[in-house]
């Protein structure tokens, strides 16, 4: 197979994990002869740097023409420090988001044997946890208006959803949950919020579509409690923009380190694939970051485009670093610590 796929390494410690993961990515095409044509881009900090716009054009042409985007991170402190600054590094991902029609927000929390005992939750607690995320990506209060007033003393964010939003992550959802346990969580605030009676109805609705899965609503600050105490009672959850943020955040450090954690950013034609966490400024250019996320990611975009043999390679090299040990300073928990580079070298050499 032949794959032209975007690269947007960003900003931070993008680089550097980005680099590993496309060391793994060649090794993979070069072991089950594929070709893969990379296509570098700019975006975030980097991008505004350059060029003064954080999404430009440039980058949104390769993107959309590309079989799938291969994105590290973005962010810089200097615009996180700055309530003021009126361009940011995180409206090239609301934008990009947007443009490329990336509505759903994949995100597993799955646990490793060997480091059940780095969690900060007890092993029985979290043993066995496999429980995947839908969050909707481009909706809700992040894109609704929102703005100042009397001033500048009120300020104001509206959250809005239509109808049609909600039914297209739920019915990912419900098709993902056919693939598994056949359980489905929808999270909302119901209680209190009309966008949340929205979700709620729109996904009873769908129920008779999908009589095989057993359908659950529950309100975001209960799954927030019960992620920490019995994370492996979820197996497939659906929810909004902002509730999915926060929660899969929450749900991230289960695993025992945030970069441990992939994501899939999906909608109707192409995918984003990138690593949960940040882009860790105060890292970068040390070679210590974490680059089994993105290489995981990866794996998420071969299994997308089909190919599981190939992202269960990646997948059985990740456990094989993890069981030896070959891990960055936040694994290593006394031990050898290895840097980001050899990580990455060392899986490259076991696929």
């Amino acid at each position: 197979m032949k794959l032209n796929i975007a690269l947007l390494a960003g900003d931070g410690i993008g680089p550097e994990v980005i680099d590993q993961a496309v060391k793994v990515c060649d090794v993979v095409a070069t072991k089950f002869n594929h070709e893969i044509s990379w296509k570098p881009a700019l975006t975030g900090a980097a991008a505004i740097d350059a060029v003064g716009e954080p999404y430009p054009d440039e980058t949104h042409e390769i993107c959309k023409n590309s079989d799938a985007v291969l994105f590290g991170a973005i962010g810089h402190p200097r615009f996180d420090n700055d309530p003021s600054a009126t361009v940011r590094p995180e409206q090239g991902l609301l934008k990009m988001r947007k443009a490329l029609g990336l509505f759903a927000n994949v995100r597993p929390t799955f646990t490793f044997p060997s480091l059940l005992d780095k969690s900060p939750l007890k092993r029985e607690r979290i043993e066995g946890t496999d429980l995947v995320f839908l969050r909707e990506l481009t909706g809700g209060i992040y894109f609704g208006e929102k703005g100042r007033r009397d001033g500048g003393e009120t300020a104001f964010d509206n959250c809005v959803y239509t109808r049609e939003e909600v039914q297209r992550l739920a019915k990912k959802g419900f098709e993902l949950a056919m693939t598994r346990s056949k359980r489905l969580c929808c999270v909302d605030k119901a209680n209190v919020l009309e966008t949340s009676r929205l979700w709620r109805e729109t996904v009873q609705a769908m129920e008779k579509d999908y009589p095989e899965v057993a359908v659950s609503y529950e309100f975001v600050d209960a799954v927030a409690m019960r992620l920490v105490q019995w994370p492996n009672s979820y197996d497939v959850l659906i929810t909004e923009n902002l509730f999915g943020d926060i929660l899969t955040d929450e749900a991230s450090v289960i695993s025992g380190s945030m970069g441990l954690m992939p994501s899939a950013s999906l909608g109707s034609d192409i995918g984003l694939f990138e690593p949960i966490h940040g882009s860790y400024p105060q890292a970068t250019g040390l070679n210590i970051a974490n680059p089994m996320a993105t290489v995981l990611s990866a794996a998420m975009m071969f299994e997308n485009f089909g190919l599981h043999a190939e992202g269960k390679a990646i997948r059985e090299a990740v456990n094989n670093a993890l069981n030896k040990g070959i891990v960055t300073e936040d694994l290593a928990d006394g031990g050898k610590a290895y840097g980001t580079s050899e990580v990455g070298d060392w899986l490259a050499a076991n696929i």
